[in-house]
């Protein structure tokens, strides 16, 4: 199954931009270019969010918003492999905090970016919860 395409394009001097079917976005060396664990980190959240709002919605739970920050750490080897991931979510105004900390757990487990990045490093997974 084709997951999607992108179109990426480079200068001799890391300066470069990807072309989506829903936009585009700046890369490396440049004002607000993007770097490659940037977009590895905002893939991990996008797809992890994704996948908890399907399951968050399927169990009727409600919250006014989200806040994620995904960090991690490279081993010293030389190919820098992650060794560590953690997500942290901020749920704000949550109906349900023990079945939304179920709906997260879940949108871990069935999110194939998260997956697939858990088969080289741990990944933490933090969820707190605010009112606004």
């Amino acid at each position: 199954m084709k997951a999607d395409v992108v179109k990426v394009k480079f200068d001799k001097d890391f300066v470069g931009e990807m072309t989506s079917p829903t936009g585009t976005i700046k890369l490396g060396n440049q004002d607000q270019g993007m770097k490659p664990y940037h977009l590895l980190f905002g893939s991990i959240a996008s797809c992890f969010y994704a996948t908890f709002l399907s399951v968050a919605n399927k169990m009727r739970l409600s919250f006014i918003d989200v806040a994620i920050e995904v960090s991690g750490n490279k081993r010293d080897d030389d190919i820098a492999t992650l060794d560590y991931v953690k997500i942290e979510m901020v749920i704000y105004n949550g109906s349900n905090e023990e079945k939304l900390n179920k709906a997260a757990e879940l949108g871990a487990k069935y999110c194939s970016i998260h997956e697939t990045v858990s088969k080289v490093a741990n990944i933490e997974l933090v969820i707190l919860f605010d009112t606004k």
